[in-house]
Order: structure tokens, then C-alpha cells, then sequence
């Protein structure tokens, strides 16, 4: 059974993303490997993969494509907004845009589905948000206070020691949040 996992802001081939977002490797070379490696140790060939937006940033639209070839996962991407070589290589995505809602079968949840809005940024308000859908965002590299009473979380890999998040990990990050549902009369 293929499983989902979530991820963003890996930056391929981006040196400089290693001092401005204070990464731990010594040189870009690591990074990519390291990254590549962390992926694949949680990622099956058949899973299905949400990255949100700066897969990579590099000239080397050739080696982006090769980047992607090496990686598990049916992956879908969100656009961000580094995405130049990622679009260049277009084709290798099961497809690629701009913002998603996603629907997740759950047997645990109230309704038997959770949705989740996929989006590069973080949002105040999404659709449904006020009913305990999720937001999933990049862009911040950590530097973006989490909210406790919003159902919403930054994905990216420096908020999550350079590994993409499961579906099953990201629920229980939103057990831990404190939203109540707003309306008294109904349950959420």
C-alpha cells in the first residue's frame, strides 16, 4: 500500500541555502546527498510524495532532471517560488501546480477523510480551516512561528532534520495542536 508523505524547500544544488538557512553540511555536495539519501530511506518507489515548492535552484536544468531520476515516490509538486529547473523538467513530476487541495482517506477521522491544502506559503485563513482542514506550507525554512490553535505546519526539510514527512507524522504533529472547533451548536 502506497503511503504519503510531505515534504519542501530541499533546494537542489543551492549552496547558498546552507549559510542562509544556517544548514549543517559542509558543501553543497552533502546537502544533495545527504538529502537524497534521507528521502529514499523513508521514501518506497510507490509512495506518493507533496513537495511544496524550491525542489532546486541551479542552472543545471540536465542534473535537476537526474536529482529527480534518483529519488523514490510519485512526486507532485507545488510550486514555489525557485522553481526554474524543477519546470524545466516538468515531465518528470506526475504533475505540477500551484496550489492543491488534497483529500486523505483516514479511518480515524470524524468523516472517514481529512483534507489538507497544499500551498508554497503559509496562510492565515484557507478554505475549510474553520471545519479542521490542514494547511501544509514551505517557504519559511523555519524561521516562522508555529501557531497552536491553527491546523496548519511548515513541511519544509529544516524544520524536519532534512527528511520529508508522512502523512501519519504530520497527524501527529495536529494531535498536539490546541484548535477547537468554533461553533458551539455542531461538532467539528
Amino acid at each position: 500500500m502506497s503511503k504519503i508523505f510531505f515534504t519542501s524547500d530541499t533546494h537542489f544544488g543551492h549552496a547558498s541555502i546552507i549559510k542562509l538557512s544556517s544548514r549543517p553540511f559542509k558543501n553543497v555536495e552533502e546537502m544533495n546527498r545527504v538529502m537524497i539519501e534521507r528521502w529514499n530511506e523513508r521514501i518506497g518507489p510507490d509512495d506518493l510524495v507533496y513537495h511544496l515548492g524550491d525542489f532546486a535552484l541551479t542552472k543545471d536544468h540536465k542534473w535537476v532532471g537526474e536529482v529527480i531520476d534518483s529519488l523514490n515516490g510519485k512526486i507532485h509538486l507545488i510550486a514555489g517560488n525557485h522553481e526554474h529547473a524543477a519546470l524545466a523538467n516538468a515531465h518528470k513530476f506526475e504533475w505540477v501546480k500551484e496550489y492543491f487541495e488534497l483529500r486523505v482517506d483516514d479511518p480515524e477521522h470524524p468523516k472517514g477523510a481529512q483534507w489538507i491544502t497544499l500551498f508554497h506559503y503559509a496562510m492565515r485563513v484557507w478554505r475549510h480551516d474553520f471545519r479542521g482542514t490542514w494547511q501544509l506550507y514551505g517557504h519559511t525554512h523555519n524561521t516562522l512561528p508555529d501557531k497552536p490553535h491553527k491546523m496548519a505546519i511548515d513541511v519544509g526539510v529544516d524544520c524536519h532534520n532534512f527528511y520529508p514527512l508522512s502523512y501519519e507524522e504530520v497527524k501527529a504533529i495536529m494531535q498536539t495542536k490546541q484548535w477547537v472547533y468554533p461553533f458551539d451548536d455542531r461538532k467539528g
